[in-house]
């Protein structure tokens, strides 16, 4: 088993995380695991980080960057130099117990391929208020685009199996590194353990920024999940402007039967709004859903529809876009017609634009809906054209 230890100005703590990583030898020996090998990534310390593991004993690799390259490059240095087929990783800090290592590598050894130690499962634990707030959030966002209930998504404890780390690349160099490898874990379908472990506060100052890395990991959760399943991420917000340009439509609708023709300033602005975000809505649901094909098309994966948190072989509701479609644009000709024959026969402008504003919008989403089922369906194709040869021809 490889421990890869990422250090950037520990001084204070290095020496006793490595002998306490190393003492684990005679545990990891009871499992039948040879090691532990330990790497420790100087990744650009400015105090006598490195010096101090390059006079350490009983083989530990020291390995230097030349400048700080952040956690994540750290963290892939040392995967790179690593030579164990269990590979396993803690912050140098003394925040994480090395102690727990077998209990996660027991794990590996039952079939799990990612094993993540997790600080909000019940174990003791003396995380501040707002760091812990912020964990919850960010494993609550993770559960929500992946599908799977995480409990700790950014621990940067774990142990993974060496052939499965090619699967959750590219990974970034940053903090964010931990909650993009949980959410790629995820979307590839590794077996997931999370096993509790305790968490003390680190030795020395903090180099977490709350506002900074908050929003790398909030960013990099939102892009990794359009990576693997973008209708979760665009269908959702465009069933969400849908749901209020449909809401301020009724309004407007109600209001033209009362009698009201003219508006406000306050009510123009609503109709703005409508129009805006009933196109939106249509182009965003639209656009994640096709985009599912194509990255169906790059993973050679069924296509995965999980807006609603599980993957469907054959999605129904991207099905139902055409007939959809071609109804709104009938729906929007119609009204169309109706308002100029009217307007022919001697309405005035003001009893009629709202439901001209309706026809085109009707005609506009419509059409995008119909165009965006054709593009699916040839997708969709493509996708199954090498399945169905291999099925066909040689009964696999």
């Amino acid at each position: 088993m490889s421990i890869v230890i990422p250090a950037y100005n520990e001084e204070l703590s290095i020496a006793d995380t490595v002998e306490r990583v190393l003492a684990i030898a005679p545990d990891l020996a009871a499992l039948g695991i040879g090691g532990p090998e330990v790497i420790v990534v100087d990744d650009g310390s400015q105090d006598r980080t490195a010096d101090i593991v390059a006079r350490m004993e009983n083989g530990v690799r020291l390995v230097r960057h030349d400048r700080n390259q952040g956690y994540g490059a750290a963290l892939k240095t040392g995967f790179r130099h690593a030579s164990g087929n269990l590979l396993g990783f803690l912050d140098a800090d003394g925040t994480y117990p090395p102690e727990y290592f077998p209990q996660l590598c027991q794990a590996a050894l039952e079939g799990a391929e990612l094993v993540i130690g997790s600080r909000m499962s019940g174990a003791e634990s003396h995380m501040p208020l707002v760091r812990r707030v912020g964990n919850t959030l960010f494993a609550g966002l993770v559960t929500l685009v992946g599908g799977l209930r995480v409990r700790d998504s950014a621990t940067g404890m774990r142990v993974l199996r060496r052939e499965v780390l090619i699967r959750l690349y590219p990974l970034p160099d940053g903090l964010h590194f931990t909650p993009t490898q949980s959410l790629r874990a995820i979307h590839e379908h590794l077996r997931i353990i999370e096993s509790p472990i305790p968490y003390h506060e680190r030795a020395g100052r903090s180099k977490l920024s709350i506002w900074r890395d908050g929003t790398r990991f909030l960013w990099s959760i939102v892009w990794t999940a359009l990576s693997y399943n973008p209708v979760r991420i665009f269908g959702g917000l465009g069933l969400l402007a849908l749901s209020a340009a449909l809401g301020l439509s009724g309004w407007f609708v109600a209001l033209r039967i009362a009698g009201v023709t003219t508006f406000n300033p306050w009510r123009v602005a609503a109709l703005y709004g409508a129009l805006v975000l009933g196109v939106c809505g249509v182009s965003l649901f639209t656009l994640g859903s096709t985009f599912n094909y194509l990255i169906s098309l790059f993973y050679q994966r069924p296509i995965r529809q999980g807006l609603f948190g599980r993957p469907i072989l054959s999605p129904w509701l991207d099905r139902q876009l055409g007939w959809m479609g071609l109804l709104a644009v009938m729906v929007g000709i119609a009204v169309g017609a109706t308002s100029l024959v009217l307007g022919a026969g001697g309405w005035e402008i003001d009893r009629l634009w709202l439901y001209l504003l309706g026809s085109a919008l009707f005609i506009l989403m419509g059409m995008q809906l119909v165009v965006s089922w054709i593009v699916m369906r040839v997708l969709e194709e493509i996708s199954q054209r090498e399945p169905q040869a291999n099925r066909d021809m040689w009964g696999r």
